[in-house]
């Protein structure tokens, strides 16, 4: 599996709604590790960025960073998530919601 249809996995299984719930833009994918990163909307936890990668045990990590001009400082990792996992650990770190 390529690099990009990883990342277009881990986008669906997000979901579209979800997706447009968080603001998400800037939607973006890296061909080294197929990670997705998007910027979200303002939230009280102060995160601009979420990078999502699968990881060797077919699970994902989460990292949730705040990226300006000066630097690119990581508020949060959750390691070793299940796809069903990854709404509840986005509305827990952003205080955003993912579903009605």
């Amino acid at each position: 599996m390529s690099m990009q249809e990883i990342a277009n996995t881990i986008k669906n299984q997000i979901g579209h709604k979800a997706l447009y719930m968080l603001g998400a833009k800037n939607i973006s994918y890296s061909s080294e590790n197929g990670s997705l990163t998007f910027k979200i909307m303002r939230n009280a936890k102060s995160v601009t960025h979420i990078r999502i990668t699968l990881n060797g045990k077919d699970l994902y990590d989460v990292e949730y960073l705040n990226c300006n001009v000066k630097r690119i400082k990581t508020i949060a990792i959750d390691n070793d998530l299940y796809c069903d996992m990854l709404h509840q650990s986005i509305e827990r770190n952003t205080n955003l919601y993912t579903s009605l």
